[in-house]
């Protein structure tokens, strides 16, 4: 895909990349953004998801025809019909890997920053997301091998967590014992019950998210919290069952950062806190 001039009018198909280009450019280049990036349970840009109109899901080829991007970014679990679709329409279309890791996320950054004209912003950004995983090492870093919390992520997303994805990357680089990959369990694999026990996690994350009001959560967790088999988990027994910022933990762009502070936040104290908009960006755009 080539370009005669930086696109000014960006669409992308999913949250992290709608991410990664709010941290190189300003939002009024995206004629579209993830809907449920103004969600105040997953998303850590409200105010700046909310300056961009249009709230797009899963759209069609002629629904983004009709807003007349330059470039369109998709994941790399877009259907191919759909991408061929938007080619044979004359879109310019870049697919970017969905990232599994830290690497991962730097190698979406340098594609995304490529794609729309701004590969020095992109090494910026990246230097950012080096310069505070750097900074949370030099405190990670310090906990013996003793001291560092198993925690296992009780997610909605029932099969999530294991070797294999984001937040199990973010668990090594914040010193913290992935309860579910130390368990053998690769990320796509169910976590159940009697693997629960097993673990006995010092720690269980729970999960917030309610798609604003529609699913019952609470009768989620309680299918956990109030079966007599799971009485004798650690975590359970201790009260040890902490309601992270899901906006970070589950945050697959620049800010997956956050995602490695937040688990040291709830693993290992305040000195590890921060704010709930924190975000990277070489942009000057206020997320206020």
């Amino acid at each position: 895909v080539t370009f005669s001039e930086k696109p000014k009018k960006i669409l992308t198909f999913a949250m992290y990349t709608d991410q990664i280009v709010l941290g190189l450019v300003t939002s009024d280049h995206l004629v579209g953004i993830n809907a449920l990036l103004d969600d105040p349970v997953l998303s850590n840009i409200i105010p700046i998801a909310k300056k961009v109109k249009k709230k797009i899901g899963n759209p069609g080829a002629e629904e983004v025809l009709a807003m007349k991007p330059d470039v369109v970014i998709v994941s790399d679990w877009t259907q191919a019909e759909k991408i061929q679709s938007m080619r044979d329409l004359g879109l310019k279309v870049v697919s970017v890997k969905s990232p599994e890791t830290i690497q991962d996320v730097r190698d979406a950054v340098t594609q995304v920053a490529a794609a729309i004209g701004e590969p020095e912003k992109g090494k910026q950004l990246i230097g950012l997301m080096d310069a505070k995983l750097a900074e949370i090492k030099e405190k990670t870093g310090k906990i013996k091998p003793e001291n560092r919390k198993n925690i296992v992520l009780l997610s909605l997303m029932t099969a999530y967590g294991g070797s294999g994805c984001a937040y199990d990357a973010a668990c090594q680089e914040a010193n913290v014992i992935n309860g579910i990959a130390a368990a053998g369990l690769k990320n796509g694999q169910q976590l159940t019950k009697e693997m629960l026990i097993k673990i006995n996690p010092d720690i269980m994350l729970m999960p917030v998210y309610n798609d604003r009001g529609k699913y019952d959560t609470q009768a989620f967790i309680d299918g956990y919290l109030k079966d007599p088999s799971l009485q004798t988990v650690k975590a359970i027994k201790d009260k040890q069952l902490i309601y992270p910022r899901e906006q970070f933990i589950y945050n697959c762009a620049q800010d997956i950062v956050f995602c490695v502070q937040e688990i040291a936040r709830v693993a290992y104290g305040k000195e590890f806190d921060f704010p709930d908009n924190a975000r990277l960006t070489v942009t000057d755009e206020k997320n206020e």
